[in-house]
């Protein structure tokens, strides 16, 4: 699960129509930062903690318990990228990294924070990976021009939907400029850490720390009760 794109080396092992089915499970977890809204921290820290450790377990399983490997297989072979087929490479995979930072973005910053930095993640995430795979030309640490801007563009559209305090100009340009560094911190993640959980920590700590130097009369800590 990864944004901008994956034009060349591993995604191209996995096809545009497994890319798409891939990107629509990823986009399931929309529903993180929606019932974040409606409910306490910590009765979503009590469901994102046991969920993600669940998570992570099934990935050391499949990379240590061989028969655990091969029913994984079996079961998502087709929408496997290269790093998930082999148990040479100790990894997590996608789903277990947007757990982690759910819960650490839960954890760490203001609700107002978390829901616009998760959202982004989930929306932009899926757009840029299917348009720059498609699309995409220009290509720099294997993602694209094209996947970026699809990025920051579906960023501002959600940014249109998030909570706001006041809805002042302001808060719209915080927003907007944390999306780009969410945009910059996925490309510069590569082969570093994984991008699920780069863009929304990139976002969120962006964010706050505009609003503490631009709106600093701004309680970010209002949504959360």
């Amino acid at each position: 699960m990864t944004a901008p794109s994956k034009l060349s080396g591993t995604a191209e092992h996995v096809s545009f129509e497994f890319e798409l089915m891939r990107k629509g499970i990823h986009m399931m977890s929309l529903s993180i930062p929606v019932v974040y809204y409606f409910i306490p921290k910590e009765l979503a820290l009590l469901i994102l903690i046991p969920l993600t450790l669940a998570f992570v377990l099934g990935d050391v399983l499949r990379t240590f318990h061989e028969p655990s490997f091969r029913l994984y297989h079996r079961i998502f072979g087709k929408m496997l990228r290269p790093h998930e087929k082999t148990r040479q490479k100790k990894t997590l995979n996608g789903a277990s990294w947007v757990l982690i930072s759910a819960t650490f973005c839960v954890l760490v910053f203001p609700k107002l924070i978390t829901i616009t930095a998760f959202a982004i993640l989930i929306v932009s995430d899926t757009v840029a990976a299917l348009i720059g795979r498609r699309y995409g030309t220009k290509r720099f640490n294997d993602k694209s021009l094209e996947g970026s801007s699809a990025f920051v563009i579906s960023a501002v559209i959600v940014i249109l939907f998030t909570p706001k305090l006041q809805h002042a100009p302001a808060e719209y340009f915080i927003a907007i400029v944390s999306a780009v560094i969410g945009a910059i911190a996925e490309v510069l993640s590569f082969d570093i850490i994984d991008d699920n959980f780069a863009i929304p920590v990139a976002i969120g700590s962006a964010m706050w720390l505009l609003y503490v130097l631009f709106l600093p009369e701004m309680n970010v800590y209002a949504l959360d009760g």
